[in-house]
């Protein structure tokens, strides 16, 4: 139980980091509301529990060692994080949506927080370095990986929530023109530091 608890504080410290997911959560909220943004945080959870289940196997094996394999996801993630900065920037700085815009840009959030999360190759590397630290080879595997990939998974949500909240909370007070183009020009321009610094990563 120890390891647990150990396990449940290292992966929340980790995910309450702010990275891309947190980002595009708190902006999600901004513009469409706390309630509109969870089909994203859902989105980056299953993102990482894809990513878990690929570090578990042979072909996160294969994405630590070839450094081919590990530069083509690097770029591809980097020119998307890049693409969603700019198209943030490029929004109109309206924090509010009719009804069939939310319908219709709901599952394009939810594929924005799959793809931000499936396409860094950085969290494959995170999973290969904490799973084996909290597995116990003397038990059943399996088990003992799903438990920690749905704490993970559970923990993403839990967290991008309390994030979504109090972006919520504030919503309105920065429901001007003026501040919703600053936010989505600053929110933009984080995406693209983000694929500019994965982009220059070796690691």
């Amino acid at each position: 139980m120890d390891r647990y608890l150990l396990y449940v504080t290292i992966a929340a410290v980790t995910i309450a980091s702010p990275g891309p997911g947190v980002i595009l959560t708190i902006a999600n909220t901004l513009r469409y509301g706390f309630v509109h943004a969870i089909v994203g945080i859902l989105g980056v959870a299953l993102g990482m529990l894809c990513v878990a289940t690929v570090s578990a196997t042979s072909l996160g094996v294969i994405m630590s060692t070839s450094a081919l394999a590990f530069t083509a996801l690097k770029y591809i993630g980097a020119i998307y994080l890049i693409y969603l900065g700019i198209k943030l920037w490029r929004s109109p700085p309206s924090f509010s949506a009719d009804i069939k815009q939310r319908r219709k840009t709901g599952l394009h959030r939810f594929i924005e927080g799959f793809s931000i999360t499936l396409l860094n190759p950085k969290p494959i590397f995170f999973f290969m370095s904490l799973f084996p630290q909290f597995i116990d080879p003397n038990k059943q595997y399996v088990e003992q990986f799903v438990l920690l990939s749905l704490t993970f998974c559970t923990l993403v949500v839990t967290i991008h929530c309390i994030y979504g909240v109090t972006a919520n909370l504030a919503r309105m007070k920065l429901s001007s023109p003026k501040i919703g183009k600053l936010i989505n020009r600053s929110s933009g321009s984080i995406f693209m530091c983000f694929g500019v610094g994965l982009a220059a990563s070796n690691k």
